[in-house]
Parts: C-alpha cells; structure tokens; sequence
C-alpha cells in the first residue's frame, strides 16, 4: 500500500512539474508579423495622428502628463516618450510602464518593422513575441481596420525621436502565466462601418477609445461585472488615498438619460481650447480621462458615439465622482 501511495505521488509531482514547465515555456498565440511597409501618404498620416491623439488617446498613456492641470494635459515636448509606471502604491501587482512608442532607435520603435507595430498593437504581441499587460487595451484594438491600423503606424513614424527608456516589466504570480493567454492573432481582414450608420460607426468609436474598458464596473481581480457595461462606478486612484469614479454612459437617468445629443457633443468640446491645457486643479479633485484629447474629435464622431450609447442596455447606477477618501 506504501508504495502505491508512493507512487501516485510520484505521479502528482511529476504532473505538476510538467505544468509548470509547460507554462513557464508557454508562449502567446501568435502569428508572424505582417510582412509590410505602410505607405505613408499625408492622408495616412494625418488620419493617424487624428486616432493616436484624439480617439483612442493613445499619447495620453505613453506620454509625460502634468498632474497639477485639469485632466493631466501630455507635455508636448515629450510626446510619446512613455508614460505613467503602475506599482504596488497604486495597488498594481509588480511594475508596468506605459512604454516609449517614438522611432528611438533603442528607446522606442525605430527598430520595429511596421508588421511588428500593428502586430502589437492589435495582437498583443511584441517585437519579441512577449504577450503585452492588457491594460494596453490591444483587445479594443482588434476591431481596428486594417486602413485605420496602418494609418497609426504612418503617424507614430512622423513623432520626433526621443530618448526615455522605462523600467523593464516584472508582474507578480500569477500575472507573468496569464498574460500569456490574452493575446490572440487576427485573421483575415478588419475593415471598419460605413459612416453613415451612425449607430455601428460610433459603437467602432467607442471601442476604439476603450470607453466600456473605464466605464464598467470591476471585482477584485479586475475583471468587468457581467451585465454592467458602461455603467460606470470603476475607481482609479489619484494618490493619497483619493480617487476619481467613472460616469454611468448608459441611457438611465443615472447616466446619460438626461443628456440631449448635444449636451453630450458640447461636454467634450467645453475643453477644445488652449486655455483648457492650463486649468489649474487639486490633485484630489483631478480626472483620468482624455478630455483634452478626445475635445479634438469631429462634432459628427462624438455624435456617433452619444448615438451607439443610446443603443446599450441602460444600467441604475448613480455614482459619486469623488468619494470621500
């Protein structure tokens, strides 16, 4: 009976140091990067420039931000030479910076191929075929057509070359095995909704700005509360102990119920001009959203976006923007 019981044992070790193994090994779904050079046509370019700044802001994250200014505008001087750093002290387990994306050659992407930029930005997948932290929202980007992809790619390309080298990645277990799992390779072609359907453009907008990736409710591991989305309530932390709330975008009267088309339109072009960038507030009372970026978009975009969020389930949910600390 002794060694039976020995046996099994043995059996069990050997299984889970076989586990083990395989997912430390473990690499991501991926296919090999597009073989391609974007061509870089001004309309490219300037579509580009219009995605990476305005809807999907993605400057906002990959960028130096002044803290001590109403929704923490990018300092322009160093434009995409990588971001804010999520640690413990903001209750991220390890260390994640929101990388340089400027053609550096050894700070940012001036060694990456196009194919490996648009692998990674709608795969997950990176120069070397590490699996990216999903709060780089590449699940959004997916549905990012092909035109649309190439055209980020064509501006990102056209940002001055700057130095700024962030601290590597390091995720506490058992983050460095599941982010492993996250990506997954398109295949085929993405292309994006004629314009006008209104509805069907502005729900391609909104997930392009990752707007249900804030405005949903999370549990304890992060993980968006089924039946909730859009409903707002998820807390981002300001520093010392303050936090900001997202808004419900549903149709409720909690939400946007209350909200003409053109109220929604005008919240965001309140915040189109350059005074805007030099609104001093307390640190307790600030915002994380790109209200300062996404005040660039078309009055016809931001309306299709208010058309689609007419569209999603409407969800009770009053939220306290600032609760009490």
């Amino acid at each position: 009976m002794k060694k039976i019981l020995l046996g099994v044992l043995a059996v069990v070790v050997l299984a889970i140091g076989g586990a083990a193994t395989f997912l430390t090994l473990k690499t991501p779904a991926q296919r090999p990067p597009p073989d391609l050079k974007v061509e870089a046509t001004a309309e490219r370019i300037e579509r580009g420039r219009y995605l990476v700044e305005n809807v999907s802001s993605c400057l906002h994250c990959h960028s130096p931000t002044d803290k001590t200014r109403w929704a923490t505008p990018v300092q322009h001087t160093a434009k995409g030479a990588g971001g804010e750093c999520w640690t413990p002290e903001v209750g991220f387990t390890g260390v994640l910076c929101a990388k340089n994306i400027t053609p550096h050659p050894e700070h940012g992407l001036g060694k990456w191929t196009d194919g490996e930029i648009l692998r990674a930005l709608r795969e997950g997948v990176d120069k070397h075929g590490e699996a990216l932290f999903s709060i780089m929202p590449y699940g959004n980007y997916r549905g990012m057509s092909d035109e649309d992809a190439m055209s980020v790619v064509a501006y990102l390309r056209t940002l001055p070359a700057l130095e700024g080298q962030k601290p590597a990645r390091t995720l506490d277990f058992p983050l460095p095995i599941v982010v492993k799992f996250m990506p997954q390779p398109i295949e085929g072609t993405v292309t994006a909704p004629d314009k006008s359907d209104k509805v069907a453009y502005g729900r391609y907008l909104a997930n392009l700005a990752a707007c249900e990736v804030c405005h949903t409710p999370v549990d304890a591991q992060h993980s968006p509360l089924p039946g909730k989305a859009f409903s707002g309530g998820q807390r981002f932390p300001l520093g010392k102990g303050a936090v900001v709330v997202s808004a419900n975008l549903t149709p409720h009267a909690t939400g946007l119920g209350g909200k003409t088309r053109e109220n929604f339109i005008a919240m965001f072009k309140a915040y189109a001009s350059p005074e805007a960038h030099n609104i001093e507030v307390a640190p307790d009372k600030n915002s994380v959203m790109p209200w300062l970026g996404m005040a660039g978009m078309t009055e016809e975009d931001l309306g299709a976006i208010y058309d689609y969020l007419q569209t999603v389930p409407a969800i009770e949910n009053k939220v306290e923007k600032f609760p009490p600390t």
